[in-house]
């Protein structure tokens, strides 16, 4: 019997009491949170953000303004880009859920992958020479998801005011049914490994019958490359993150009110799921923790600042800044994510300024920045040599799971949002905006992972208006399309010359009722 050996890929590669001190105002704070959670559930259903992970704003008026609001404070939601806005809304609350939609997104695989010459006893066979993506267009399901949000804010005195407010800061969703984009990571289960000549490490073929060398084949120094399919790709593939924020401003007025100054609490929940990874438990140091262990969830805290300033009649200037959110370790993906399962939301600075070209008319600019840097488990770097974390025993710190484990190689991101806002008539608001953002990949070396996440997009294109139907309440609509942006480059650790492109498009229609009392 003659055999030979191909080699596996080198790498397979996460208050105050009296804030409610009237009863009017204890029912009312009563019948706004019940609307809210009525009307929009407490939990996103799930998303997958545009700038990164992060949302392209907070609020229908805003996000109608391409997510402008530093410094045009226009509901509630403001807190979640500038806290300092909430002492020039009023008293209020508002409900909003918008309907999102990334649809196209996913990876199309190249048909350029690595092969070599086999000499068999049939003649020479062509074979591919490590892992790769079978070529073909590998396209996400799930289409559209629902994303709750709502705010309420109560003036103190002529001071100061605090509020609450809960949106979705963003997430990321993939499901691959289809087939799994990995299942060319593995070798065949039960399938021989052992040493080549060269001194490589490779799977063994018994060319005699066109088969993988089975388990009990005795060949001495080998071992089961695949107990069982253990590391066999399964369908559903892809993950699922969402991020759940409550923020309480409480901001207070300087420059006899032309001025203010906002700190915010925030509470964040987030959860995680993982699918169909399991040619990556070879690579991970807790290859029990990497794929399939069901919804795990996560806690923790930060604090958001804001100033706000009312320059004249004309212009207004915004700042802020939210720390790191500091958060609980996902303990069930504790071997897919870098530093144990550590996934901490990076923190965020704005600047902004709005300018009143006429009574009526009204331009606005943010610029942001978005630090992801500060999560290792999206910044490290995944174009390395991982070929050391398939050993038996002790693992580099670099492998899945490890304190400097293989991330998706995210570099932080500056977005510029540009919004206009006009008054035909004192009910009726129109909108628009545009933004761009930064690439999110350091490098063209790291896409391949990022199937489970491609973050494409880097236009947006908004539109929507608000009408006030009362002299309480206001009733808008925005509408955001994404255009589609792909992605193209290599993965050598990974499918070494393989190329072959991320893509994404997107679109969200957005709805809000706002009640001033």
């Amino acid at each position: 019997m003659k055999t030979y050996k191909t080699r596996t890929f080198r790498s397979v590669s996460a208050f105050r009491g009296s804030i409610f001190g009237m009863n009017t105002t204890i029912k009312t704070v009563r019948r706004s949170l019940v609307v809210a959670l009525v009307a929009t559930g407490v939990f996103p259903t799930s998303a997958s953000a545009t700038n990164g992970f992060f949302s392209h704003g907070w609020g229908t008026n805003s996000k109608a303004m391409a997510g402008v609001a530093t410094a045009l404070p226009q509901d509630t939601l403001v807190s979640a880009t500038n806290p300092a806005g909430m002492a020039f809304i009023g008293n209020r609350f508002d409900v909003g859920v918008a309907f999102f939609s990334p649809s196209p997104r996913g990876y199309e695989a190249n048909n350029d992958f690595a092969t070599q010459s086999v000499q068999t006893p049939g003649g020479s066979v062509n074979m591919p020479a490590g892992a790769f993506v079978t070529p073909g267009d590998y396209e996400s399901r799930l289409d559209w998801f629902l994303i709750p949000s709502f705010g309420y804010n109560y003036v103190l005195d002529d001071r100061s005011t605090i509020g609450f407010s809960l949106f979705a800061n963003g997430g990321m969703n993939t499901k691959y049914n289809d087939r799994p984009p990995f299942e060319n990571f593995a070798v065949f289960p039960n399938q021989r490994v052992g040493p080549y000549p060269d001194g490589s490490i490779g799977p063994y073929f018994d060319f005699s019958s066109g088969q993988p060398m089975p388990v009990t084949a005795e060949v001495p120094g080998t071992v089961n490359g695949n107990p069982n399919g253990v590391f066999t790709a399964t369908t559903p593939t892809g993950i699922n993150l969402e991020q759940l924020f409550i923020e309480i401003p409480y901001t207070y007025r300087l420059d006899g009110g032309k001025q203010s100054v906002g700190i915010a609490p925030v509470l964040a929940v987030q959860r995680f799921e993982a699918t169909g990874l399991e040619p990556f438990m070879q690579l991970s140091v807790r290859p029990d923790k990497v794929t399939n262990n069901g919804m795990d969830w996560s806690y923790g805290m930060g604090l958001h600042f804001g100033w706000f300033g009312q320059i004249n009649d004309q212009l207004a200037l915004g700042a802020s800044y939210r720390t790191k959110v500091w958060m609980s370790k996902f303990d069930d993906y504790a071997g897919l994510f870098a530093d144990g399962g550590s996934f901490d939301i990076p923190a965020m600075f704005n600047l902004g300024v709005a300018f009143k070209v006429q009574p009526n008319l009204t331009l606005a600019f943010d610029y942001q920045h978005i630090f992801y840097d500060e999560n290792h488990a999206i910044a490290n770097s995944n174009d390395a040599d991982l070929t050391a974390c398939q050993v038996a025993g002790p693992k580099p710190s670099y492998c899945l799971g490890a304190e400097s484990g293989v991330g998706f190689g995210w570099e932080s991101m500056d977005v510029l949002k540009l919004g206009l806002k006009y008054d035909p008539i004192e009910q009726l608001s129109l909108m628009a905006g545009v933004s761009y953002n930064t690439d999110f990949l350091k490098t063209d070396r790291q896409g391949l992972f990022n199937i489970l996440a491609p973050a494409t997009i880097r236009w947006h294109l908004t539109l929507g208006a608000a009408y006030q139907a009362t002299k309480t309440d206001e009733f808008a609509i925005s509408f955001a399309y994404m255009p589609k942006e792909t992605f193209d480059g290599t993965s050598p650790s990974l499918t070494q010359v393989q190329t072959g492109s991320l893509y994404m498009e997107q679109m969200e229609i957005g709805v809000g009722w706002s009640h001033r009392f």
